[in-house]
């Protein structure tokens, strides 16, 4: 617009404003059929250079008759009635009108001026829930996110599974007839679930790997469905060097995943925790965390697979190699728009000591199927693992006799890998070395007689026994301590009284209970008398010297049949009272 045009319209704002009602259509009609442009035109630059006066807020704007206890039974409605894919089945009027009818709300107002009841509109109660934040386009907007961020590459690697939508493998026994097969919409969909059934083990499953740093895409398909095995092997694969332009390496630090049961399955922790990866799965439904990886299946999808309609495959190997030239161009090519590099250049900036390269896929697949086993450690603080002897003295607070998680080390043949839990809570692993022997059978590491005297370290077990021996004996040094269990001394110095809570305590006094006498009736006891051998024979023995061919004589008299054995000591004092005294000559001198 020229300076002139300006000027000339500056002085038709100037009428216009001078004008009366009514008459400013008029001003602008002519100044656009002189300038010769439409009304609309003009009015249009005339908005952009004059400033329009702001029209006055209203006393009542931003009150509102509806409840926030109303906008919450309607908005609650509204939720429920959503599907899982956003679609709403109640509209707000229809909403309203079913709780009105329910009563469980009015949603009405006062007319001041006439003082009618009057319902509240629908445009009223749209903004009343707006304004309450209790719209359910607001309540259902995606919460607030954070960035996340990555050290390095191969610092953080993302990995998902995806089935294909549009694709299947079919092996047919004439070779001609394989390859890969669009799913047709009209013989493929949820209303014929048979059909889908029948190519279910022939649907073709990819999985999507991403350097969190770099952006690296990795694609690998597989057959079946999601699993643990398919997802330790395509890992494996991913972390080997594969060399060329399919430059994506290395053990990464920490695996983000989702919770899906084979993310978490046993050979993919076994595969993690044997090559020191982290595990981290987010919680379900945040897909967002790994939004990463979800992206790179959008771009496969509109990248690559688009073209397998034109070029066919005829095997799970054909298809996986053109996957493999793909990525590489596309990796290498294309820019990110991040950092602004193609992924490759990304990629390429780690550091050799950021590069941590994979053992062989052999050596990777033994370790996804061996899980750390327990071992009991000897007093020589060893442990035997897979038929050979493994030195643990080195690993912290390590005890003798206890059972400790040992696994195979896949960087060394002569190691093996101690599995505890730090104080963070984190898996600690400790690299333990193989005992080796020597001609005659001893360790390499055994002390050798008369030439070395130094005992291993004391393991907590020890220093803690010292410790408490101390505290019992009342001492502070180990020699003091045995010099006071020799001399028998007692613990605690006496001040400990394993009695005390039973002096201290204060029982209360109980009343004697009434009970019954129990109707026992005692038996009699019948012994056989002696016989008169029997009592000859005991009381023999307990006369002794006094025993004479008369006292047999006596008790035959007296006792023919024998005697009872309560009789004994009577009859002993009968015999004593008989004897005659002995009549001694006495020679004169």
């Amino acid at each position: 617009m020229t300076p002139a045009q300006t000027e000339r319209l500056m002085q038709v704002h100037q009428r216009a404003a001078q004008a009366g009602h009514g008459r400013k259509t008029e001003i602008y009609r002519a100044a656009a059929d002189e300038l010769g442009m439409s009304l609309a035109s003009l009015q249009r630059a005339l908005g952009k250079l004059t400033v329009r006066s702001t029209r006055k807020r209203r006393a009542d704007a931003g009150s509102t008759a509806l409840s926030r206890e109303e906008a919450l039974v309607i908005s609650s409605l509204l939720l429920e009635s959503t599907r899982k894919n956003g679609k709403r089945l109640y509209s707000i009027a229809d909403a309203v009108n079913a709780l009105r009818a329910d009563r469980m709300i009015k949603a009405q107002y006062v007319d001041e001026e006439t003082g009618e009841v009057r319902p509240l509109s629908e445009s009223t109660i749209s903004r009343a829930l707006y304004g309450y934040g209790l719209h359910p386009s607001q309540l259902m907007a995606p919460a607030p996110a954070v960035e996340l961020a990555s050290e390095h590459p191969n610092h953080v690697w993302q990995i998902d599974a995806s089935l294909c939508v549009l694709y299947y493998l079919r092996p047919e026994a004439d070779v001609r007839r394989n390859g890969l097969r669009v799913m047709d919409h009209d013989e493929f969909y949820k209303n014929k679930p048979k059909n889908l059934a029948r190519i279910a083990a022939d649907r073709v499953w990819s999985y999507e790997i991403t350097d969190h740093a770099s952006g690296w895409v990795y694609v690998e398909y597989v057959m079946g469905a999601e699993s643990g095995e398919n997802l330790c092997s395509v890992l494996i694969n991913a972390m080997q060097d594969r060399g060329g332009a399919d430059l994506l390496h290395g053990v990464p630090r920490i695996l983000y995943m989702d919770a899906g049961s084979a993310n978490t399955a046993a050979m993919t922790k076994a595969l993690c925790k044997a090559l020191g990866i982290e595990i981290l799965v987010h919680r379900v439904g945040n897909a967002r965390a790994t939004g990463q990886v979800e992206n790179a299946r959008n771009l496969i999808e509109r990248k690559f697979e688009p073209g397998l309609k034109f070029q066919p495959v005829n095997s799970l190997d054909e298809l996986n190699g053109l996957a493999r030239k793909w990525r590489a161009h596309f990796n290498a090519t294309a820019v990110h728009s991040r950092h602004n590099m193609t992924r490759t250049d990304a990629w390429l900036r780690i550091l050799a000591t950021q590069l941590i390269k994979c053992p062989p896929v052999e050596v990777c697949r033994e370790l996804a199927v061996s899980a750390p086993q327990l071992r009991k450690v000897t007093p020589q603080l060893r442990v035997s693992y897979g038929g050979r002897e493994f030195d643990v003295s080195t690993v912290p607070g390590i005890l003798v006799g206890a059972k400790i998680p040992v696994t195979r080390n896949p960087w060394r043949d002569d190691a093996a890998q101690v599995v505890l839990v730090g104080a963070d809570g984190r898996e600690v692993i400790h690299v333990v070395s193989e005992v080796t022997r020597g001609e005659f059978g001893f360790a390499h590491t055994a002390r050798t007689i008369g030439q070395e005297f130094r005992g291993i370290a004391e393991t907590p077990a020890q220093s803690a026994a010292k410790e408490i021996e101390q505290l019992v004996t009342g001492t502070t040094t180990v020699g003091d301590a045995e010099t006071a269990r020799k001399a028998k001394a007692v613990p605690y110095g006496g001040r400990f009284n394993p009695y005390q809570e039973i002096d201290a305590a204060q029982l209360p006094a109980f009343m004697p209970r009434r009970g019954t006498d129990h109707h026992l009736v005692a038996p009699v006891v019948q012994v056989p008398p002696l016989t008169l051998f029997e009592l000859a024979k005991r009381l023999k023995t307990l006369l002794g010297d006094m025993w004479t061919a008369d006292s047999y004589a006596w008790l035959e008299q007296h006792h023919p049949k024998g005697a009872p054995e309560d009789d004994i000591s009577a009859i002993a004092q009968s015999l004593r009272a008989s004897r005659r005294p002995e009549l001694r000559i006495v020679r004169s001198a």
